[in-house]
C-alpha cells in the first residue's frame, strides 16, 4: 500500500470520526435554544430542567468534537504539507478565524451556560444558550468556507512563489458554493439533534419513566425533525445538487451511475456501477426525472462520464456512487419517519403508539450515517482534485512521511479513537439513565401544563 492511499485513509478516518461530535453539538445547540425560549415565555420549570439535561450531553460531546478536532489541523502540516504550503494563504483566514472567534465564543459561553444559571437572571441565561449556538454555528461556516474553496475555489491570486492567496476575503465568504453547502449541512446536523432528542424521549416513554421529559423530547424533536428533513431535500439539497452539475458534472455523472450523455437523463434509484463495461447492473430507474431535477425541463441533457476525460473521473466511483445513494434514501427516510410522527403528534396518538416510538428509537444511527455518506459523495466527487481545478491530490501529500510512518501513526489513531469512544458512551449512557430531573418533578403552572 503505497503513502499516498494510507495519507488519503489517515485523513478520511479522523475527519469522519470527528465529526461524528461537531453535528450534534450544532444540532442541539439550536434546540437547546428552543427549550430555554419555551421554558421563558411559558414560565415552564420543565423545559429549563429540559435544557440542563441536554446541555450535559452538548458538554460530553463538545468536548470529544475538540479534542478529535485539533488532530486535524497538525494533519495538514504532517500528512499534507504540501497542499498546505500552496494554499495556506487561503485556507489559514477561516480556519484561524474559526478558532479565534467561533471556538472561544462557543467555549466560553458554554461555561457560563453550565455554571452561571443561579448568577444569571432568566434572559442571562438564555443569552449563554444563545451565544454558544451562534458560536457552534459560526464555527461551521468558517470550516464550510474553508472545504468550499477546494471544491469551487474563488477569489483567489497566484502568488509569486507559485502558491495562492486571497483577492477579496468578502468573496472567499461568500463563495455560492459555500453558502448552498453550509446551508444543506446546517440542516442535516438539526436532523441529527432532533433524532437523538426523540430518541431518548422514544425511550423514556417505552420504558415508563421520565414520561414528561419524554414528551418534551418527542414534541421539540419531531417539530424541528420535520423542517430540517424538508430544508434537506428543498430548498438545500436541490439547490446544491443543480450547483454542483453546473461545476463539477463529472461528480454528478458518477453519483448518478450516468455513463453516457442523455437527453431526459433517468434516476436510477437502485444499481451497480461496473467502470469496465460502463453500464449499471440491476438498475431500478425512472426515466426523465435526472434531467427534470437538474434543468427543470426532461428534455434537458445530463453531461454524462462519457464526455469527462478518465483521468479526471472521480475515484473509487462505486464508492462515491453508493455512498450518495445511501444519502438520499436516508433523507427520504427521514422526511417519512417525520411526517408520521408530525401526524401521530398532530392527532395525539404519537406518545402512545408504540411502533412510532420504536421507529424513532432505533433510527437514531441513521443521522450519523446519512452525514458521513454525504460528505463522502462531496469529498470523493471532487476527486481527482484537492483543489478543484487547481492541484490534483498526488500534488498535496507529505511526500517525505513514508508508508509505515503513516500506517503507524493511523493504528495509534484508531487505538486512542477506540478508548474515546468507549468513554463517550458510557459517560452519555450514565446521563441518559440518570435521567433529566432527580427526584419529583418540578411544579407545573396552569399554563404551562397547557403547553405542555
Amino acid at each position: 500500500m503505497d503513502a499516498l492511499l494510507l495519507h488519503r485513509i489517515h485523513f478520511a478516518f479522523t475527519v469522519t470520526f470527528h465529526y461524528l461530535f461537531p453535528q450534534l453539538t450544532m444540532g442541539l445547540a439550536l434546540l437547546i435554544v428552543a427549550l430555554k425560549t419555551i421554558a421563558i415565555r411559558h414560565k415552564d420549570e420543565r423545559y429549563n430542567q429540559a435544557a440542563r439535561f441536554w446541555a450535559k450531553i452538548f458538554a460530553v460531546n463538545f468536548l470529544l468534537g475538540v479534542v478529535t478536532g485539533i488532530p486535524m489541523e497538525f494533519q495538514f502540516g504532517t500528512n499534507w504539507s504540501q497542499f498546505a504550503r500552496v494554499t495556506g494563504g487561503v485556507i489559514g483566514q477561516p480556519l484561524a478565524m474559526e478558532g479565534v472567534f467561533s471556538f472561544f465564543l462557543e467555549s466560553a459561553f458554554l461555561g457560563l451556560f453550565l455554571f452561571g444559571e443561579k448568577r444569571l437572571s432568566a434572559w442571562g441565561h438564555w443569552a449563554a444558550a444563545f451565544l454558544v449556538f451562534v458560536g457552534s454555528w459560526i464555527s461551521g461556516f468558517f470550516i464550510i468556507v474553508t472545504n468550499a474553496w477546494m471544491q469551487h475555489p474563488v477569489a483567489y491570486r497566484v502568488l509569486p512563489n507559485g502558491g495562492y492567496g486571497v483577492s477579496s476575503f468578502w468573496g472567499l465568504l461568500t463563495n455560492p458554493w459555500a453558502l448552498l453547502e453550509y446551508a444543506h449541512n446546517m440542516s442535516g446536523a438539526v436532523i441529527t439533534g432532533s433524532f437523538v432528542m426523540c430518541s431518548v424521549g422514544a425511550l423514556y416513554l417505552l420504558e415508563d419513566r421520565f414520561n414528561e421529559y419524554g414528551r418534551i423530547f418527542l414534541k421539540v424533536g419531531v417539530i424541528a425533525g420535520v423542517i430540517s428533513c424538508v430544508a434537506q431535500i428543498f430548498p438545500t439539497g436541490d439547490f446544491q445538487g443543480r450547483y454542483m452539475a453546473k461545476h463539477q458534472p463529472a461528480a454528478v455523472a458518477a453519483m448518478e451511475g450516468l455513463f453516457n450523455s442523455q437527453t431526459g437523463a433517468p434516476i436510477v434509484l437502485i444499481g451497480q456501477p461496473d467502470e469496465i463495461t460502463q453500464h449499471i447492473d440491476n438498475p431500478i430507474a425512472v426515466n426523465d426525472v435526472l434531467s427534470f431535477l437538474i434543468y427543470g425541463t426532461v428534455k434537458a441533457e445530463v453531461t454524462g462520464l462519457d464526455k469527462i476525460p478518465r483521468d479526471q473521473w472521480p475515484s473509487p466511483m462505486p464508492l462515491l456512487f453508493y455512498a450518495y445513494h445511501i444519502m438520499a434514501g436516508l433523507g427520504t427516510y427521514f422526511a417519512l419517519i417525520m411526517a408520521t410522527a408530525a401526524f401521530l403528534l398532530w392527532r395525539g396518538k404519537l406518545f402512545g403508539t408504540h411502533w412510532a416510538l420504536w421507529a424513532l428509537l432505533l433510527s437514531f444511527p441513521f443521522p450519523y450515517i446519512a452525514n458521513t455518506a454525504g460528505w463522502l459523495t462531496a469529498e470523493i466527487g471532487r476527486q481527482p482534485w484537492i483543489v478543484y481545478g487547481l492541484i490534483r491530490v498526488p500534488e498535496g501529500y507529505s511526500k517525505y512521511v513514508s508508508a509505515g510512518n503513516t500506517l503507524f501513526t493511523l493504528l495509534g489513531f484508531m487505538g486512542m479513537y477506540t478508548v474515546l469512544s468507549i468513554l463517550f458512551v458510557v459517560l452519555v449512557y450514565r446521563i441518559i439513565d440518570h435521567g433529566p430531573a432527580a427526584g419529583e418533578m418540578p411544579s407545573i403552572s396552569t399554563n404551562a401544563a397547557v403547553t405542555g
